[in-house]
This record gives C-alpha cells, structure tokens and sequence, in this order.
C-alpha cells in the first residue's frame, strides 16, 4: 500500500508509524544558509534510485533563500517535510530531525553536500541484507572550484569491508574520522541506546560524540570500501574555518565520558576513549589560530594530568605517546615547543626550531629522549 501523501510544507512531527507506511529510510538534512549549495543537495536525494524514503528537512532559522529553496521540493515532492524552528545550533536540529523520522534505517545529510544516485539503495540493501545496525562507506573530498574535483577518502581500511564487524572486539574504527553522514543507522537501535547529539551552540564537533556512542552501543556493523558521497571543501561557512571555535571538542569528550560511565559492561572501552580523546585535542589544537593555543595547551594539560593521576587506562598509547600525554601534562609548555617543532624538515631546521620555540632545555631534553627510545 502507498504511504499518505503529507501536505506540502506540513511540520514533522515524532510518529509511530504502521509498518504499511513506514519508509525504510529517513534523510535528516540540517539546513542553515546554504542558498549556494541546497539545491545541489536536495536535487541529488530525489535522484536516488532507492524511492522508499522521506526527507527532513530542519531549517535553523536560516535568513538567506534556503527556505525558498526547500518549498521548492516540498511543493514538488511528497517525501519531502520541513521543520521550521528558530536558530540553536546542529545538535539541537539533528535531534529534532531524528525525533520526527519514521524510517526503520536513519541517515544524515549536510546540506552543502551531495549524493551519488546509487548511495542509499546500496546501503539500506546492505543493512538489510546483514541484519546489521549500522553501514558505514568511505566519501569523496570534493572541490568545486576553480573547477570540480574528488578525492576519495579511503578512511576504511579494506581488512574491515565486506563483512560483519563487531567493534566491541575490533577497535579500529573508533579511531577513524567521524564521517556520520557517510552511512545509515538502524532507527530502533539509535533509541534502545539513547544515542543522540550534544545540544551546544553552532556547529562544532556535534559528530564526535554521536560517532562515538554509536561504537559504544554496536556489535554489527558493515563497512563499504566504496564512496557515494560526495564531502564539500569549499564552503567558507563551514565550521572547519571557524578559528574560535576553542573548547566544544571538549564538550564532546565531557559527554563521552559520561556515557560510557554510565555503561559499565563497556568500561573496556575506556582506554580507546583516552586515546581518541588526545588524538581529537591533537588535532583542535593543531588548527587553533595562534592566540588561541595557550588557553587550550592549558586545558589540555589538566584534563590528562587529572586521568594521569586517577589511574586511568592508557593501554592503547604506544609508549611515545604515553611519553607525550606525560610530559604534556606535566611541562605543558615543553609539550608546545616541542610539538611546533614537530613539522620542521631536516636535522639542522628541527635543531634551530627546538631552539626558537624552547631554546638550548628543549633541544637537549630532545636528544635526551631520542637517545632513550633507542636503547
């Protein structure tokens, strides 16, 4: 039986639908001024060759023509909704966006990204097929000036594609990019596990914590070496160029934290959570504009000096990294130099970098350590 047409432009709403009228997917599309790249977007989910699904789309308020834009398919297409709500942010929109699916799978979609025809019908085929809670495939980096390009993003590793995988016993996607919109989620398993997003300000990190829960919870998964999605790097708006964007990846481990505490039949997941967690602070730090370096430096260096002293697990740190949480929790600013010099190219420009950022200390404990390592 054909599922009711929904009036055009009619707010979703949370529903138990019939197994009669329940799509097999749900696309969550969170949309905030993206005039520039929305119809791109919407246009390649209506040129899925994968029919049975329902899109919905979340306006965060936006004040360009996106909302003009979204009428456009809402008029044209009745697997199309919209939720209309004031701005508060990509966590608030996706768990709205996931509240009001209906679909037995649930994906994601940004709004200045873009789709392969095939992608859903391959994945929702899949999780089908496997009985599995989630599909993960790998995505295309995607430039579209001065002229289009893709670059795929080979994150997974093909040891892993092609067969069920339960992360509870292979760690190694815990420590892969977030990339949630790169696959599909079993709706009854997102709610059985209470796995949500983290409700702050703006658009950063939001995925983090969500990536990470899903781990948590999973012990079926699949992955697809092949990539249907197509990952914008040209937006100018989005959060990656956003210096000031300081402490929300520290939200998201707070969170982490707490949800896995809150699971002790997972406490053997600690240790990951502590090393995905320095790997995730790496990485803010590493693109933090200059002046915003010291503040997090310090903030780094008492969170790791806190799960230092409480005995936490660091059994997935290779003793060189085990090295560098200690010293960073314990002469943070060593750990700065040291780490700015990191990049230099060749025995003599490391040299004259460990001086500059640490002077004559930070060279010989350097070479102090290199000696070390090699014994």
């Amino acid at each position: 039986m054909a599922r009711a047409k929904r009036q055009s432009g009619q707010p979703a709403t949370p529903s138990s639908p019939t197994a009669a009228d329940q799509p097999l997917l749900s696309v969550v599309v969170p949309i905030f001024n993206v005039e520039r790249y929305l119809d791109e977007c919407l246009a390649s989910l209506r040129a899925q060759t994968l029919t049975d699904f329902e899109v919905i789309c979340v306006n965060d308020g936006s004040t360009d023509g996106s909302r003009d834009i979204i009428q456009t398919y809402l008029d044209a297409d009745p697997r199309f909704r919209v939720i209309d709500k004031p701005n508060s942010g990509y966590g608030a929109s996706m768990n709205l966006g996931c509240a009001a699916a209906t679909g037995k799978y649930v994906t994601i979609l940004e709004s200045d990204d873009f789709l392969d025809p095939a992608c859903y019908e391959v994945l929702v085929g899949l999780a089908e097929r496997h009985d599995v809670e989630v599909v993960r495939a790998n995505f295309f980096f995607y430039w579209s000036q001065p002229y289009p390009k893709d670059e795929v993003c080979d994150l997974i590793r093909p040891a892993l594609c092609d067969r069920v995988v339960n992360p509870q016993r292979e760690h190694d996607i815990f420590f892969v990019k977030s990339a949630i919109w790169a696959g599909i989620y079993r709706r009854d398993f997102l709610a059985a596990n209470d796995i949500g997003f983290l409700e702050t300000p703006g658009a950063s990190y939001q995925d983090t914590g969500f990536n990470f829960k899903v781990w948590i919870a999973c012990t079926r998964a699949w992955f697809v070496q092949q990539a249907y999605l197509h990952y914008r790097q040209d937006n100018e708006a989005s959060s990656v160029n956003s210096a000031g964007k300081v402490y929300p990846i520290c939200d998201e481990h707070a969170e982490i934290e707490r949800y896995l505490a809150a699971r002790p039949e997972r406490a053997y997941l600690d240790g990951v959570r502590l090393r995905v967690k320095f790997d995730n602070y790496l990485w803010n730090y590493d693109r933090l504009a200059p002046q915003f370096k010291p503040e997090f430096l310090q903030r780094m260096s008492q969170e790791f000096a806190a799960d230092l002293a409480a005995g936490k697990d660091f059994s997935e740190f290779n003793r060189w990294q085990k090295a560098d949480v200690e010293r960073l929790a314990k002469e943070p600013e060593w750990f700065h130099a040291a780490w700015q010099a990191k990049d230099a190219h060749g025995y003599l420009s490391k040299a004259r970098r460990y001086i500059q950022t640490g002077g004559p200390r930070l060279l010989l404990d350097v070479a102090r350590n290199k000696l070390t390592r090699r014994k």
